[in-house]
């Protein structure tokens, strides 16, 4: 994707190019400009496929900048960057056909996201589109999407063919269906128009949003909004996906219909907060009362425990009271609750990293925060869930490449490490010399058996002393170290950390 930024603080402007390179290296930055018509004229010679642009700028700001892109026919996406949080602003880049408006400072994950966004937007404009006007969900696709505003011979055309008048209300349905929608989109457009159609007097279209990972139904002929409200949370939600997000909005004349699903869709994350399916009604949803959220700050230490352990059973136990304790029949923020999820898998994880249970290059803490902070419903957090506790997973197995000789004197070390074992000891055990073995195993394993000894011994001393209160002499003592201050002088050596700092540390 080539991008072109507009922005007139070169500070800024480096600091997108460096947070685009962290997300991909699918962007290149094409051109720089420092306000809006040296933007206008790259535009015009570079072509780019998005423009990110700030508002306030000297000489032309990016909102007129893209007025008159957007007046050429020049083919771009853009994402506008503001300080200034006024609806407004937000409100004409829309219809301009702005579909990503961020507030500064940029955040990361709001940066990726608009990111995707603006790929799945290109991809859609890239699909074969009909002659002349297109059918109903095509129009009303390009409106929710930006790529239309509707002129008098598209309003001609839907009032004529569809009954549809200029200024007539329309309610939106808004299905979000996460990660599961590859998987069952097609079954939920069926189920939907089966559902609705046994509705009474009323008509609708079914619009697919890809970018979205959502579908949005706009009813535009009923008696009552509010009797159609009801239906749905009482009979429609029964009949549906009971995984999927739903929400409910009206919106005021078709050049609303966008701007109504931009207010509604950041409201969605509630469906976390209840316990039973509940229709997701905007604006009401903005008067809801919540309660402080926290869960049980023991559930950390007994996971820690399970983890040094590595007992698997007990970690899915803890995982799922974790998961209960925003279950309890209470109202809590969406945010809130995701919030407790990171601090809760942050510090999985790190007490994981410091007793070598996971490997840390399989964890991509970016990406999991991403998942946590845009999930809007359940299903989608207590997935990360479920794959933290594969990574947790510690395979005990020996490569193939390991000899039976090798493979038994890791078992008989991790059998007897407390008690002070040898490499005599062991090579006597298994007849064969301490020369021989010694070698074999550090060809083998690429440490000498000194070095996996000791490790090992450290290993279980962490387990130790972030899972128990022994104090440091018994936790010496219980992995082979019979001099506590040798003891702290090998930890020190290995983990740079003496054993009390790393117990203050990790609890």
């Amino acid at each position: 994707m080539k991008v072109l930024i507009v922005e007139d603080e070169v500070r800024i402007r480096e600091g997108l190019i460096k947070l685009l390179e962290k997300i991909g290296n699918e962007y290149e930055v094409v051109g720089q400009a420092n306000d809006g018509s040296e933007g206008l004229k790259l535009c015009k010679t570079l072509k780019p496929d998005l423009v990110i642009t700030d508002v306030q700028m000297p000489n032309m700001d990016g909102l007129e900048m893209l007025k008159a892109i957007f007046s050429e026919n020049i083919n771009i996406k853009a994402i506008v960057l503001s300080a200034y949080s006024e609806f407004e602003y937000a409100r004409t880049a829309m219809r301009l056909g702005v579909t990503e408006y961020l507030l500064k400072p940029i955040n990361l994950s709001d940066f990726s996201l608009a990111l995707e966004s603006i790929r799945h937007q290109i991809a859609e404009d890239k699909k074969k589109k009909p002659d002349k006007v297109g059918t109903l969900d095509q129009i009303l696709r390009d409106i929710i999407s930006g790529r239309l505003e509707p002129d008098d011979n598209i309003l001609d055309y839907l009032e004529k063919t569809y009954a549809i008048s200029r200024k007539q209300n329309f309610i939106i349905l808004f299905d979000y269906l996460g990660n599961q929608y590859e998987e069952c989109v097609k079954k939920e457009i069926k189920d939907l128009e089966q559902s609705l159609s046994r509705y009474k007097e009323n008509s609708f279209c079914v619009v697919d949003l890809e970018y979205r990972k959502s579908l949005a139904v706009v009813i535009y002929k009923y008696k009552s909004a509010a009797d159609f409200e009801r239906w749905i949370q009482y009979q429609l939600l029964q009949q549906i996906n009971d995984k999927a997000a739903m929400g409910y909005t009206v919106a005021e004349g078709i050049n609303e219909i966008s701007e109504s699903i931009e207010r509604l869709f950041p409201y969605m994350d509630w469906n976390i907060s209840f316990e039973d399916d509940v229709l997701i009604s905007y604006p009401k949803i903005t008067q809801v009362q919540t309660l402080f959220c926290v869960y049980p700050q023991e559930l950390e230490t007994k996971m820690k425990a399970a983890i040094c352990a590595s007992d698997l059973f007990l970690e899915k136990d803890i995982m799922e009271k974790f998961k209960s304790s925003f279950k309890d029949g209470k109202v809590y923020n969406p945010h809130e609750i995701k919030e407790c999820y990171v601090r809760f898998i942050w510090a999985i994880i790190e007490i994981a990293k410091s007793v070598g249970n996971v490997n840390v290059r399989d964890i991509k803490q970016q990406k999991l925060l991403d998942r946590i902070m845009n999930a809007k419903i359940r299903a989608e957090l207590e997935s990360v869930c479920e794959d933290i506790l594969k990574m947790l997973k510690v395979s005990e197995s020996s490569t193939d490449a390991e000899t039976l000789t090798v493979r038994r004197t890791k078992s008989m070390i991790h059998e007897f490490y407390n008690t002070g074992i040898t490499l005599d000891e062991i090579a006597a055990k298994l007849n064969i010399t301490p020369e021989y073995l010694g070698t074999q195993f550090h060809k083998e394993t690429g440490v000498t058996f000194s070095a996996y000894i000791k490790n090992y011994r450290i290993t279980k001393a962490k387990e130790l002393l972030v899972g128990t209160s022994l104090k440091l002499y018994e936790i010496a003592e219980r992995v082979g170290y019979f001099d506590p201050k040798y003891f702290s002088k090998v930890f020190r050596d290995v983990t740079g950390q003496l054993p009390a700092e790393f117990r203050k540390s990790s609890k």
